[in-house]
């Protein structure tokens, strides 16, 4: 049977205390509801108090605003920054959740800015059996990347994750099943979306502030579920397709041909045999360093350059 809440609790316990009062009454003999002329002179000089504070209160509030001018929230907030000796705009943004500013004023990225030479290697699916391979090759090249992680599979290979979390790298909700959210109920949408976050969670990861759609399906509905739990969506610039398994050569020149700076590269650890993923990882980290770009997860790529505001949001993107 299923507690029902009850918004008129505070209501009843008051309600209970007076007929409690009132049968102490009756034992002592004495009717709580005649009030002696030495209460009644209490209740006045309470009552002239109450008044004269509350008159009182009222005329300093007055004098204080005649004296202080008209004061806006930005002067307000300013001189309490500088009051505090707290760090300027350009710093606080350095200090702060990079995720947490762009998700003020963006829903989704698909890239970061233009101005630095960031780039974001991410991989979905995972974790697998290929999850070790590609944090080995990470490894070596001293290489952070963000990894989508689907629900289910943590039951398998949490500890991937748990090697993920250790190496600095970022983990992400794909969901608990890899369903494409836009066929879904706003309902099950919620369900996928918070047992994604849940699993990686217990898995021992911090809980994500990332998300990425499975086969980029999103709608309206999604981006209110991802709002009501504090995630952004990331999308992505370059599609490497390496689910098809095209080739090392191929899955390498997707990537060159698709770098810029603030991009967002498409990769994935599961899914099925990842073999040519890993081999081909060594010469994209390679060849992207000797173009100048640093590798980062997408947190950092939105500390260093975040996107611009005002971006359209895209429909549904193809992908696995």
């Amino acid at each position: 049977m299923r507690r029902r809440w009850n918004w008129d609790f505070e209501e009843e316990a008051r309600t209970r205390a007076r007929r409690d009062r009132a049968a102490v009454g009756e034992r002592v003999g004495t009717p709580l509801a005649v009030a002696t002329p030495v209460e009644l002179r209490r209740r006045r000089v309470a009552l002239v108090l109450v008044a004269a504070l509350i008159l009182l209160a009222v005329i300093v509030a007055v004098l204080a605003s005649h004296h202080g001018g008209p004061r806006t929230r930005a002067s307000a907030v300013a001189t309490a920054t500088a009051a505090a000796g707290a760090p300027g705009a350009g710093s606080l943004r350095q200090a702060g959740d990079p995720v947490k500013s762009v998700l003020a004023y963006t829903p989704f990225v698909t890239a970061g800015g233009l101005g630095g030479r960031d780039v974001a290697l991410t991989f979905d699916d995972g974790p697998g059996p290929y999850t070790p391979e590609i944090l080995g090759a990470l490894e070596r090249e001293r290489v952070q990347a963000t990894f989508f992680a689907i629900g289910k599979m943590e039951r398998y290979f949490s500890v991937s994750t748990q090697r993920e979390v250790s190496d600095g790298d970022v983990v992400g909700d794909h969901t608990e099943s890899h369903l494409p959210l836009a066929t879904l109920s706003a309902q099950n949408q919620h369900e996928q979306l918070f047992e994604g976050v849940a699993r990686v969670e217990l898995a021992g990861g911090p809980r994500p502030e990332l998300f990425r759609p499975p086969y980029g399906s999103f709608n309206a509905t999604t981006l209110r579920e991802l709002h009501s739990l504090g995630l952004l969506m990331v999308l992505w610039s370059v599609d490497t397709r390496d689910y098809q398994q095209p080739g090392i050569p191929a899955i390498v020149e997707s990537v060159l041909a698709g770098a810029h700076p603030g991009a967002i590269i498409l990769m994935h650890d599961g899914g099925g045999s990842r073999a040519q993923t890993v081999a081909a990882l060594p010469t994209i980290i390679h060849d992207l360093r000797a173009r100048g770009y640093k590798l980062v997860t997408i947190p950092q790529l939105l500390r260093d350059d975040p996107p611009p505001a005002g971006q359209p949001i895209p429909p549904s993107l193809a992908g696995d």
